[in-house]
């Protein structure tokens, strides 16, 4: 039924969990996966406290893409070693649910398959979810790794 996953991570170690999990299920439906990160550009906008006067943008966006590089290392590490085909990537977002679903859509993906915190109540509708984002404004069905 699906052929390519798009697996999404921040890194965090319930999106790791959520990786190895998603290139299981991609070794057992016979898909190949692609891994993303989303760069968040502006991270105080969601309550992440970043120095301004430390990091200029520009050491700021190689900060993070050398980030994305390790993170996406452990995404084709784990899928070399389930023999799972594998390609990664990372892009700038200002929004990062728009770029995981600009990723599915760009690579060709026909599955997105991602972690949730889990957040309910206050916070989660004062830290919002990527997760329910995606679901809302996405055209391509989306599981739901908790």
């Amino acid at each position: 039924m699906f052929k390519h996953v798009l697996i999404p991570t921040d890194g965090s170690e319930l999106a790791e969990n959520a990786v190895k999990a998603g290139i299981d299920f991609a070794k057992s439906i016979g898909a190949k996966v692609t891994g993303f990160r989303a760069i968040d550009l502006y991270p105080w906008a969601y309550g992440d406290y970043v120095p301004l006067d430390v990091y200029s943008p520009e050491q700021r966006a190689e900060q993070e893409v050398a980030l994305s590089n390790k993170i996406l290392k452990s995404v084709t590490d784990y899928a070399k070693s389930a023999g799972v085909t594998c390609d990664v990537h990372y892009a700038k977002s200002i929004v990062p649910f728009e770029g995981i679903i600009k990723a599915a859509e760009d690579s060709g993906c026909d599955l997105i398959f991602m972690a949730s915190h889990g957040r309910r109540g206050l916070a989660g509708l004062l830290l919002g979810s990527e997760t329910a984002k995606v679901l809302t404004h996405c055209k391509i069905p989306v599981l739901v790794y908790r």
